[in-house]
């Protein structure tokens, strides 16, 4: 099973090191001083070069106290605009569809010179990205015909991650974080309904856990794509429109993390639409019933699969802002003993509001 970007020396420098904090022993059971815990950012959090340098230092300030690993989506309107190819291959537009992917490896091959890299990284990475884009480019031909069905808009819709995280392991590294990008396909297993596909989570976390406690072991963080998967022969799914939160909880089983933080662009779950009501209140904290709850209901909460997860683990959810973080953000969780006066009761509406995209996410 092939890793993006591994190379063993790194590995190898970073083991001894990393053996203090986290140590996998046979059977795949990792013991630590540490918590673990899984970042995962969405997609306007890594919009550029500065975002992902500014979420890089997160990254780096959690590995002073845990064991961290971070799952990304997509830049912000990237996987839109790969759908948007699909379907102009899908109404014959070739050239159309050509030059708009040709735009996609320029926009970014853009964020990694901003990324001001040194010159051995810069070209390693400049590389990657290439090698990327000829894959992308040899599923939008300039001529001839295209069978521009579900497994072809799931094969596109994948590229938006794997940039992504090539990007985001690059500016880790140039924070001083060893980190290299791990394509999700690789283990998480899915059926065969692209566009929706249904992780097998069982096989897995079996899977994932020989890609990713290595790596942990080592003292080298994975950057792992959200939101893709693949069927037992290998085809690439996804797991729908919106379930980079559904990933994150996936990688974050994987790995047995305590906790799993969603960086996203809002202060967190507010019991009103702040940008319509005066009244609305940031909650500080929910147990995973009121938040499974207030998500039946109707309430946009988290991706529906994630709650279930997390309480079937008892691994605590956290939604922060990346452009805020000295703000607490909403806790979802066991019920503690003393409650916050943020926690909402499960008849209230509950919103994360974005103040950068106008409205409930």
């Amino acid at each position: 099973m092939s890793l993006e970007n591994v190379q063993d020396d790194l590995l190898g420098e970073r083991n001894h090191a990393a053996s203090h904090h986290c140590v996998h022993c046979a059977g795949g059971v990792i013991k630590r001083s540490r918590n673990m815990v899984a970042f995962k950012f969405g997609g306007s959090s890594l919009l550029g070069a500065e975002r992902m340098l500014h979420a890089a230092g997160l990254v780096r300030s959690a590995t002073q106290e845990s064991c961290v690993t971070v799952v990304v989506s997509a830049m912000k309107g990237v996987t839109d605009r790969l759908l948007s190819i699909a379907r102009a291959l899908a109404d014959g537009k070739l050239a159309h569809a050509r030059r708009e992917a040709e735009l996609l490896l320029d926009l970014h091959l853009d964020v990694l010179h901003d990324l001001r890299l040194d010159d051995h990284d810069d070209l390693r990475v400049r590389r990657e990205l290439r090698l990327l884009a000829r894959d992308l480019l040899h599923e939008v031909p300039a001529s001839g015909r295209v069978a521009a069905g579900a497994e072809l808009f799931d094969r596109l819709a994948s590229f938006g991650e794997r940039f992504s995280a090539r990007l985001f392991a690059a500016a880790l590294e140039k924070s001083g974080v060893a980190a290299v990008p791990v394509t999700s396909s690789e283990f998480v297993l899915t059926c065969d309904t692209f566009r929706d596909a249904q992780p097998h989570l069982d096989q897995t976390r079996e899977r994932g856990r020989g890609v990713l406690l290595p790596l942990l072991e080592a003292g080298v963080i994975p950057v792992v794509t959200g939101f893709i998967g693949a069927t037992p022969d290998g085809r690439i799914t996804t797991l729908g429109r919106n379930s980079s939160d559904f990933s994150g909880a996936i990688i974050a089983h994987v790995v047995d993390a305590d906790e799993l933080v969603i960086w996203t662009d809002v202060d967190g779950i507010y019991t009103a639409n702040p940008n319509e009501s005066a009244e609305a209140r940031l909650l500080h904290e929910l147990s995973y019933d009121e938040a499974h709850a207030l998500a039946a209901s109707g309430a946009k909460v988290l991706h529906a699969k994630v709650l279930p997860l997390a309480a079937e683990t008892e691994m605590v959810v956290w939604v922060r802002n990346t452009f805020n973080p000295q703000a607490r953000g909403t806790r979802i969780g066991l019920p503690r003993p003393r409650r916050e006066s943020g926690t909402a009761q499960v008849s209230d509406p509950i919103y994360l509001i974005s103040s950068r995209e106008g409205g409930a996410l």
